[in-house]
């Protein structure tokens, strides 16, 4: 399938509808399913040998649709235990058959509902960021003496940094974030800055679907890099389709054809879950200036298209989605996004408490009991729980946290029952909308 035009003058809606078409399409070995003499690694690897077998449950291929992984309830949410997947440290020890944890991690799939507003969130933070650490080097310079700066955008804090005269920047109290000052939401490491990154890695570590993008004549030298006999298996257009597919899928929403009875106790339960501190990282909205998605986005790295490389990015008015007239605006008139999180990395286990914390690998050196804040709006669809997909129920995945999170924990577990109970009959009414919903909105 090619949507190679569309990333000149795209119609939107067909474009949106041809990434749908993308996602939940079965691959095969005409399209190049399948990957014979290439890795699931990021960048591209060869393999010394061919594999065995076509699907390789651990280090892929695992599938033949992102479907597969992203259908609970609907296409492109989550997933249950059985479609984790297994991510080595880097991405790039890429050929392992052992669910040893000294090779790779385990991962539930995340739902995309939203991810659009997600990203455009750390696109402005991510600028409001380098915007401080600019000035601060400005002054730093007209002073002649280091000058430290809060790093702080939309009231979350990543910490601080100091600028000396000479351009040196020490990062040391940075938190939560690479020293690049890119934010990174995407994966439960936070690892990916765009769901361009994150499309183009999924469709070759789990299909086989390589985007020439990255795996092509530019980067490797040659269109067929797998060996397969297919050549240019997907194209900047398609990347393009399911990247706006992905960024205009309708935020999870919140339950209000609830019984009198549960109404009553998740409005208890969401004071008592800011009261005891669960909203300091899960904070209920964050503020976003502009809808605006382009594609590609601003902080694309190499093997991932890139602004300067289109005449005209794709421009899609995210105020112009039927599900975007729900969004609250603040005093300023900025879109209220309500994602029930900060978009940062926390330490999320500790001695006491390492539920969440037992991995033996670091993953692109993201410390191995440091996550991205999960975002909660679409928790009440999205069960089970935990970065392994393998926690049953809510009470237990907030028992689970430590680290940063463990005061906080603590009160949820000295709380009366009933206290609990409603916070959780609250978290159970954020969910993500069924199929008619979604078709409506296309």
């Amino acid at each position: 399938m090619d949507f190679e035009t569309a990333s000149r003058a795209p119609d939107h809606a067909d474009l949106v509808a041809a990434g749908r078409a993308l996602f939940i399409a079965k691959f095969t070995r005409a399209d190049g399913a399948g990957r014979p003499m290439a890795t699931q690694a990021i960048i591209p690897t060869k393999r010394r040998r061919p594999p065995a077998t076509d699907f390789q449950r651990l280090s892929g291929p695992d599938a033949s649709t992102c479907r597969s992984c992203h259908n609970d309830p609907i296409a492109g949410a989550a997933g249950d235990f059985t479609a984790n997947a297994f991510v080595s440290e880097g991405f790039e020890s890429a050929d392992f058959d052992t669910t040893d944890p000294q090779f790779s991690n385990e991962r539930g799939s995340v739902a995309l509902h939203g991810s659009g507003l997600i990203e455009l969130l750390a696109r402005e933070m991510t600028r409001d960021l380098l915007a401080l650490r600019a000035q601060a080097l400005a002054q730093a310079r007209q002073s002649g003496a280091p000058v430290s700066v809060s790093m702080e955008t939309k009231g979350v804090s990543f910490g601080s940094l100091t600028v000396a005269p000479d351009g040196l920047v020490d990062t040391a109290a940075l938190e939560g974030i690479d020293s690049d000052l890119t934010l990174r939401p995407f994966s439960q490491k936070g690892v990916f800055a765009s769901l361009r990154q994150f499309t183009v890695n999924a469709m070759n570590d789990h299909l086989g679907m390589q985007a020439a993008e990255r795996f092509g004549a530019l980067w490797t030298g040659t269109d067929d890099f797998d060996e397969d006999g297919k050549t240019d298996e997907l194209t900047r257009g398609d990347i393009s389709a399911l990247v706006a597919f992905q960024a205009t899928l309708p935020p999870p929403i919140r339950e209000t054809d609830l019984s009198t009875d549960w109404t009553r106790a998740a409005a208890h339960g969401e004071t008592l879950f800011a009261d005891i501190g669960c909203a300091s990282c899960h904070r209920p909205t964050l503020p976003l200036d502009s809808l605006i998605f382009e594609d590609p986005g601003p902080r694309e790295v190499a093997g991932t298209l890139r602004g300067g490389e289109v005449a005209d990015p794709i421009r899609l008015d995210l105020s112009n989605e039927p599900w975007a007239q729900a969004l609250e605006r603040d005093a300023q008139g900025r879109w209220l996004v309500p994602l029930f999180g900060d978009l940062k990395r926390h330490v999320i286990a500790g001695k006491r408490v390492d539920t969440l914390g037992r991995e033996l690998l670091a993953q692109r050196f993201v410390e191995r009991n440091a996550f991205l804040t999960s975002e909660l709006w679409g928790i009440g669809s999205t069960a089970p729980y935990g970065h392994r997909g393998d926690i049953t129920t809510l009470s237990e995945v907030i028992e689970a946290h430590g680290g940063e999170a463990l005061e906080t924990r603590d009160a949820f577990v000295d709380l009366p029952a009933d206290d609990r109970s409603a916070i959780i009959a609250f978290l159970k009414s954020l969910t993500i909308a069924g199929p008619e919903i979604v078709e409506t909105a296309r």
